[in-house]
């Protein structure tokens, strides 16, 4: 089955409380039998556009596992899981794609830049493909390096080369910025560069944006926080107004 996504990251236009996810008993099992390995045991979610989410949680929790699941990455054993109306179970390997290529952007903690390429080529390489694009010069110039686009990943910090990522994934216009630990291999002061980034493209864009962390500290900067243990939310918390991001207690 195939899938045409139409972006609706449009800030200041998306509905306050527009579901972009409804997760209902999400599950998720390696192997079989004595063998088998549950990452996710039975997951209830509803993300909506706009929002800022961070999901906490111990290695092995299951964090990476949902956000895998949401960008289309991998299938549920169990469990229904929508985006829009769209039932992303129900999609063969082209409609996935279509579905990661068009709705979704991805940051990981690796950059995953080509290293004979400059900040602005690295970008470029996702807009060529993408349907309404922004230019790399202005990706880049919303993550703050509009004058270090012709510079090689070489030549430039660890931290510039995330926001070169955060850039690239954020040319599409995606309607979801998934994040899986962004800043893990950064310092304190480069990673709260980072953030901002991905925080000014969710407000500035509109976009869903969703942060895998194990820094508990993150979960003021988000509109919804959930904690994930042996597979499941465990605690989900909203805030009434986020914190900016060097306003935390780092």
């Amino acid at each position: 089955m195939a899938m045409r996504v139409e972006s609706a990251a449009v800030a200041g236009t998306t509905a306050a409380r527009e579901t972009v996810y409804r997760v209902r008993g999400l599950a998720r099992v390696y192997g079989e039998g004595t063998a088998a390995v549950t990452a996710l045991g039975g997951v209830d979610l509803d993300l909506y556009a706009g929002e800022l989410i961070v999901l906490l949680g111990a290695s092995g929790s299951g964090k990476s596992t949902l956000l895998n699941q949401l960008g289309g990455l991998d299938s549920p054993t169990h469990g229904t899981l929508h985006y829009r109306n769209t039932d992303l179970t129900a999609l063969d390997e082209a409609g996935l794609t279509q579905f990661r290529r068009h709705a979704v952007g991805f940051v990981f903690q690796a950059y995953n830049l080509i290293p004979s390429l400059t900040a602005r080529e690295n970008v470029a390489l996702i807009t060529e493909i993408c349907r309404a694009p922004m230019d790399p010069e202005e990706a880049l110039a919303l993550v703050g390096l509009g004058d270090r686009m012709d510079h090689f990943p070489a030549q430039l910090s660890g931290g510039e080369q995330q926001r070169v990522a955060i850039a690239r994934a954020i040319a599409k216009r995606p309607d979801v910025l998934l994040c899986d630990e962004p800043t893990g291999a950064l310092d304190v002061r480069t990673g709260i560069t980072v953030l901002e980034a991905i925080e000014r493209s969710n407000r500035e864009l509109g976009t869903l944006a969703v942060i895998i962390t194990h820094n508990a500290i993150l979960a003021d900067m988000a509109d919804r926080v959930f904690t994930l243990s042996d597979g499941r939310i465990v605690t989900a918390r909203e805030n009434n107004q986020r914190g900016s991001v060097r306003d935390l207690a780092w």
